[in-house]
């Protein structure tokens, strides 16, 4: 089963506004997802840049979101543990929470991945997106994702 990820600040493939990345106020999109499996328990979300020069760069590492939350609001703040016992692991930038697309140069690509998990996942906050991933293992019902482009 694949879940359907849409964001009302950009559709797939389309470009990211700058009010979302480091060139603007640097702040997370909206986020929306549909048909899941009815045994999801939580949901987990990771966005990264494939296109990073080092290797991919993670932007954001979000988990633990209930089932009973199908969409996050723009804007989700920086802190370890948001609305309903959320949490947000570090980025790439050595941040919580998300970091904005901001490529050195050129056109990348940054993929917002999300994953149905059939547990909730004994995590801490702050976690890597390799925790996370290691965590999930086993747990994945179904997953989607949206990619958007970014260039300064």
């Amino acid at each position: 089963m694949s879940i359907t990820l849409t964001s009302t600040a950009f559709h797939d493939g389309e470009l990211i506004p700058k009010k979302f990345t480091c060139d603007g106020e640097n702040i997370s999109p909206a986020l929306k997802w549909l048909s899941f499996p009815s045994q999801t328990k939580t949901f987990a979300l990771i966005a990264d840049d494939p296109d990073a020069p080092m290797g991919t760069w993670v932007h954001w590492v979000i988990f633990n979101i209930p089932d009973s939350v199908s969409e996050l609001p723009e804007n989700i703040l920086p802190d370890k543990i948001v609305a309903g016992g959320i949490k947000q692991g570090k980025n790439d930038f050595s941040d919580i929470g998300y970091g904005g697309p901001c490529p050195p140069s050129g056109t990348h690509r940054y993929f917002f991945k999300i994953y149905a998990l059939d547990a909730a996942l004994n995590l801490d906050a702050a976690c890597t997106k390799k925790d996370l991933l290691d965590a999930m293992e086993g747990h994945i019902l179904a997953q989607g994702q949206l990619m958007g482009r970014y260039h300064h």
